[in-house]
């Protein structure tokens, strides 16, 4: 074996990788015994998209947020609606150079507040998610990570200190869905969860329902128990709907009826935020006191169309809600 031979410590996965060649997220090369992220800095997707999108709910609702991504991934989710970033060489889709120190500029210049690693996942092209979220704090903006969390302690502990907000997926609280769907692991991810959550991360969770991979009412109960037991009951938790996506065409979309009795699920597991997403649904994607049961903040897609919280509380009962709202 070649002394130049670098292991990455990143991930789980560990990759071992040899002069040449790069590690799983495809993005991480091994340049004559250095390992170099060969998309730090150069960014194929930027866009101002709403909070409401990423999915955060909890977190500065109705602003816009600056979004960026560059290409690779450190799973291979058949389902992923983003594909052709994620799981793409960096040489075959066109990037445009974006240093972290001019994305505070471009984030006030477009009205944002805050920044969203978002797209492919910020756990690949980490070098570049960590410097750009330290110039963002620098500048008084809030950084906010979408990610699947497959991520090693210690670099997500060092990220955490300038992240503000996260959503993090939960895909299933399977290993084997995790293997054969993701090319991934489960305890990764639920390390990732609490983690963040320990380390005063705004945490939001995401679970795509995919019909007969992980619709089960016993996994579904499962799901959410965890996220009571160690994220805390006023997590709040989306539910999304699935579309035959990638190499998971012969799939049909997710049922209404199954995204609502999973919400009916996790609330009788004591979830106090449960969220429906990719599905028109006023009770779904409304905010609900969970003391009095008023009509907080009112959703219709990613719009606001109102917000009764006054500073952080319900106007009717006074209950604090959980979240940053200022």
């Amino acid at each position: 074996m070649s002394d130049k031979v670098v292991q990455c410590e990143l991930c789980p996965k560990g990759c071992v990788i040899e002069p040449g060649q790069s590690g799983d997220c495809r993005i991480r090369v091994n340049l004559d015994g250095k390992l170099c992220a060969v998309t730090y800095g150069f960014p194929v997707s930027v866009h101002v998209d709403p909070m409401e999108k990423k999915p955060l709910f909890h977190f500065l609702p109705g602003t816009g947020i600056l979004s960026l991504a560059t290409v690779g991934c450190n799973l291979h989710c058949k389902n992923c609606q983003n594909w052709e970033i994620s799981q793409r060489n960096p040489e075959e889709v066109e990037a445009s150079p974006l240093p972290p120190g001019e994305i505070p500029g471009l984030a006030r210049r477009t009205g944002c507040l805050s920044v969203a690693y978002t797209y492919s996942d910020p756990a690949a092209y980490y070098e570049y998610a960590l410097d750009s979220c330290i110039r963002c704090r620098e500048a008084g903006l809030r950084n906010v990570l979408v990610t699947a969390g497959y991520i090693n302690p210690e670099p997500m502990r060092e990220l955490c200190r300038y992240v503000d907000a996260a959503n993090i997926d939960l895909k299933a609280f399977s290993d084997e869905f995790y293997r054969t769907i993701c090319d991934g692991t489960l305890q990764p991810v639920l390390d990732t969860l609490v983690l963040a959550k320990s380390l005063g991360v705004e945490v939001e969770v995401t679970n795509l329902i995919i019909p007969t991979l992980n619709d089960r009412d016993a996994d579904l109960t499962a799901l959410c128990r965890w996220v009571r037991e160690n994220l805390g009951a006023e997590t709040p938790l989306h539910f999304s709907r699935f579309f035959p996506h990638y190499q998971m065409r012969h799939l049909p979309a997710t049922p209404a009826e199954t995204l609502m009795r999973a919400r009916d699920l996790a609330r009788a597991e004591g979830l106090t935020f449960v969220y429906v997403g990719n599905l028109p649904s006023e009770e779904g994607e409304t905010t609900f006191c969970p003391g009095c049961g008023a009509r907080l903040i009112h959703r219709s897609r990613y719009v606001i169309m109102s917000n009764r919280l006054r500073n952080g509380r319900c106007p009717d009962c006074g209950r604090e809600i959980s979240g940053v709202w200022n």
